[in-house]
């Protein structure tokens, strides 16, 4: 019955303060959500992270869904707001007036310099700000190479070293007293671009910067092109346009070479056709004559003229003899022109030092065994059966062997038809030089 009355006492008192409610109008909770019957007050034991906990005397007269959570609010308490005070955030009993920026109960000690939205940098955890290069990032400014390292007011120079004033992301705007102190070369005299990026590599190391280094991969600064001074090749000061090809920078080099001398031998100006960018001017390869014509054993020559002469390298024949003529006519042993050679050189020879001969094997399978069988050692110079001057598909049988009396070898041969006395026909029946 008591507990009858309480509830109606405590119903109608709530009746009454919805009436004129501390906490506004608008807020429409019903009192026991928060309060109980033993005051006003609320000991601070009674939250935990915003949630109303019901007090181990009040668990019979309570119900568990009538209590209070913060997180049925558009502001959820956690980490250290879940430590606040009520009264920290709530200044009056009107509780729809708290704010929940964070610039309204934050002071901004970074005065407005990056924006009011706290939460873009910090959380409620603590002030620190671990995602630093992410931020960056996003900003369009990445913090790459040396700028990974800096300390945050090495750029932003600013009256406190709280506050982050926008400086732009463009080089020139810190780099400016690096930009107009360097003399090797004067970048501020020779009219360099502030654009820093189009030659220098934002991720490169320390070095990069000192060095005089340029991001060059259009056109690599390697081996003989590695210099320092870029105004060996952009004498004008101008670094659009500048010429790729070796003859613009090279021209004195070409003119004043004599061994060959280029412009009497009428050689190309594509330098890279020949020579490689060693130091140097090393020629090296002759890449470009492996198409037609290898430069391999007794070709492999480092003086063009000895067969591109007159400097004609369009139309040098790649035939042996219209480089070998007087070798071919000069060779007595044997006389090559008295014996009517084909001027084919490369069926006897190869290329090797010295015109060295081949070794003629394919005359075994080809034609007939010279190398085995009977005739193996039996023979010097290819005349000794090939007796008609230059025809090397006619050959004899019968001088070799002696074969002069026709009517004796009829006789032997008395019992094979259609017998004749010729080479040919020698030929036919011992094909291997069998018996």
């Amino acid at each position: 019955m008591h507990k009858f009355i309480f509830i109606l006492f405590l119903s109608g008192i709530s009746a009454n303060l919805f009436s004129q409610n501390p906490h506004g109008a608008e807020f429409k909770i019903d009192c026991a959500a928060c309060h109980s019957s033993g005051g006003w007050e609320i000991a601070s034991d009674y939250w935990d992270e915003g949630n109303r906990v019901i007090p181990d005397n009040q668990k019979v007269t309570s119900g568990e869904n009538t209590l209070f959570t913060h997180a049925q609010t558009n502001f959820p308490l956690s980490a250290q707001h879940a430590l606040v005070d009520c009264r920290g955030c709530h200044e009056s009993l009107i509780f729809t007036e708290a704010q929940s920026e964070c610039i309204s109960c934050h002071t901004d000690i970074h005065q407005m310099t990056v924006g009011d939205n706290c939460a873009r940098c910090h959380d409620s955890e603590n002030w620190l700000v671990d995602e630093i290069t992410e931020l960056h990032q996003e900003n369009g400014f990445p913090l790459l190479g040396n700028h990974a390292l800096a300390a945050c007011n090495d750029c932003h120079l600013s009256e406190t070293a709280l506050r982050f004033d926008r400086i732009g992301n463009d080089c020139i705007n810190c780099h400016l007293d690096e930009f107009m102190a360097t003399t090797s070369p004067d970048h501020g005299a020779e009219g360099y671009s502030t654009d820093c990026m189009g030659c220098h590599d934002l991720a490169g190391p320390s070095w990069f910067w000192t060095a005089g280094a340029a991001n060059h991969e259009f056109f690599p600064l390697t081996k003989g092109h590695e210099i320092s001074d870029c105004a060996q090749c952009h004498d004008a000061g101008t670094f659009v346009g500048t010429p790729t090809d070796c003859f613009a920078c090279h021209q004195t080099d070409f003119q004043s070479t004599t061994s060959p001398d280029h412009e009497a031998g009428n050689f190309p100006t594509d330098c890279n056709a020949c020579h490689t960018t060693d130091p140097g001017w090393v020629t090296e390869g002759f890449a470009q004559h492996d198409q037609f014509f290898p430069l391999t054993k007794g070709h492999e020559i480092n003086d063009c003229t000895k067969c591109h002469i007159g400097g004609n390298f369009e139309d040098t024949p790649t035939d042996c003899f219209a480089c070998h003529q007087t070798d071919f006519q000069a060779t007595t042993s044997p006389d090559h022109e008295a014996a009517n050679f084909p001027t084919d050189c490369n069926a006897c020879h190869t290329t090797d030092p010295g015109w060295s001969a081949t070794d003629f094997t394919e005359h075994d399978d080809a034609y007939f065994p010279i190398f085995s069988g009977k005739h193996e050692g039996e023979w010097n110079e290819c005349s000794e059966c090939h007796t008609t001057l230059g025809d090397f598909k006619a050959f004899s049988c019968i001088d070799c062997h002696e074969h002069n009396n026709p009517n004796d070898l009829a006789d032997e041969h008395s019992d094979v038809s259609d017998y004749s006395y010729s080479s040919q026909a020698c030929y036919t029946c011992h094909p291997k030089g069998e018996e």
